[in-house]
């Protein structure tokens, strides 16, 4: 029972801790340099660009689309015990999740090659991602116990969860291809700093009349725990914190498992005022190998209880006969650990997007010759509106996880623009968001929030995101 509940509270404090992440606001905000992150395709007219170092860009999402912070710990005079059996334990079912990321961009920067054509970006960004699904019968057994649950199947398969935090070293090329066509790619180098995954876990327990007892308990279990890097960091938390910052700063920087990933996207004009786009990021994978700790649960049995004889024995015939049965269920269904390396892959992310734009045409600042300006300039010129729908998928561990976006941007000329959003998916069906982008000069400041509607209640929403970032923009000279 008390692994049990050990799996439980590892499984809430995973999750919490961590929290890939729906950028519908940043997404195709051509004035916003960080928006090349989510389409490396995307239609630029900058010089250059350089962020400023941790604000450049930061963004943090948790969500849950079932019970939330209010839920358990409002003050209503009702037991907590009680309403996690309730709220929790009765009501959730195995499709309900708590997910989260963060990323914080270290430094990133970019500018336009020889051939005015590539525009070329890099930078460093750390980002941590979590995501674990309710493990329901786990709950259930753990609160009710198996005594009066007898031919219940209990599913061990409900346990999974699995998350990462990784720095990742990326150099990407934008090219303007014709006035329709724009393509862009990203290489993209993940150092890990952790990682924890148990996603393919199968098996049951079940408690039936026995022959020679009254119950007899039968486990036909295939669990594995993988986890990279937590060993360490859970030895220098109790022992040695100092070490800690040393540590980290390490595997961020190349001295933790590595892997290798990309990014693709485009941008492609059907007129001068309907674009299509689309990107897919995080193609890529991490070989986990450092600081390795796996655990097991494989195997079958069934186990009636101990026939054991008391008259005339000794206590210590009784320990002895009681580890042999312990013993034996080993046997039966050994419990392992090793150190075998692993490969996961990242969440890869996808979007795409459909945008009419209209009203005032809005010229670009970029720098053209005559020639430049005749044969493509015009191309880079903006409207005034911009209006249409926006698709994303991550995918997940039991499978792909969509969101759709509807969406209106308004420039106020080369100074202001806002974009607002109404995004449906698994956390919430009115999700607003709103994300304004102010241009004075060559400073570039962004700052876009979702979910507005619950923001007078925090603890009560199922879903929140904010997004941040100061950049300075060069376009030439005027």
């Amino acid at each position: 029972m008390r692994l049990i509940f050990g799996v439980l509270l590892f499984y809430l404090y995973s999750c919490a801790g961590l929290s890939a992440q729906n950028k519908q606001l940043l997404y195709d905000f051509t004035g916003n340099p960080d928006a090349l992150m989510i389409n490396p395709g995307m239609l630029t007219d900058f010089k250059w660009y350089a962020g400023i170092p941790m604000v450049s860009g930061f963004s943090f999402q948790a969500g849950t689309n079932a019970v939330t912070v209010h839920d358990l710990f409002a003050a209503d005079g009702l037991d907590f015990t009680e309403k996690v059996k309730d709220r929790v334990v009765y009501n959730l079912d195995i499709n309900d999740q708590l997910s989260g990321t963060y990323q914080v961009t270290l430094f990133n920067g970019g500018f336009r090659g020889r051939n005015l054509k590539d525009f070329y970006s890099f930078g460093i960004y750390n980002e941590g991602d979590g995501i674990g699904y309710f493990f329901k019968d786990y709950a259930t057994l753990a609160f009710e116990g198996n005594a009066d649950q007898l031919d219940r199947r209990f599913n061990l398969g409900h346990l999974n969860t699995r998350g990462e935090m990784v720095t990742v070293f990326h150099f990407g090329i934008n090219r303007r291809i014709n006035k329709q066509l724009t393509v862009g790619a990203r290489a993209k180098i993940y150092s890990s700093v952790l990682n924890f995954t148990s996603t393919k876990n199968k098996g049951h327990f079940i408690t039936t009349k026995g022959e020679r007892n009254l119950i007899a308990n039968t486990i036909d279990a295939d669990l594995e725990f993988r986890s990279s890097g937590l060993r360490r960091l859970e030895d220098a938390w109790s022992n040695n914190r100092s070490q800690l910052p040393k540590i980290l700063a390490r595997r961020m920087f190349f001295g933790g498992d590595l892997g290798f990933g990309a990014d693709f996207g485009f941008t492609y004009h059907l007129n001068s005022k309907t674009v299509i786009t689309g990107s897919i990021l995080d193609l890529g994978f991490v070989y986990n190998s450092t600081d390795v700790k796996n655990y097991t649960l494989k195997g079958a049995t069934t186990v009636e209880g101990i026939e054991a004889v008391f008259s005339g024995a000794p206590s210590d015939g009784v320990k002895d006969h009681w580890q042999e049965f312990v013993d034996d269920i080993n046997d039966m269904v050994p419990y392992e650990t090793n150190n075998e390396s692993y490969i996961t892959f990242r969440p890869t992310k996808l979007y795409g997007s459909l945008r009419y734009n209209f009203g005032k045409r809005i010229p670009s600042r970029r720098n053209y010759d005559c020639k430049d300006y005749v044969r493509e300039g015009r191309a880079y010129d903006g409207y005034n509106n911009g209006v249409g729908g926006q698709l994303y998928m991550i995918n997940r561990p039991k499978g792909p996880q969509a969101a759709l976006t509807a969406f209106y941007m308004h420039r106020f000329d080369n100074a202001i623009t806002v974009k607002t959003t109404y995004t449906v998916d698994k956390f919430s069906y009115s999700n607003i968001g709103v994300g304004v982008n102010f241009q004075a000069g060559p400073v570039n400041f962004y700052v876009m929030a979702d979910n507005l509607l619950e923001y007078n209640n925090l603890v009560d929403s199922h879903y929140a995101s904010f997004q941040f970032g100061l950049n300075i923009i060069s376009w030439g000279k005027n």
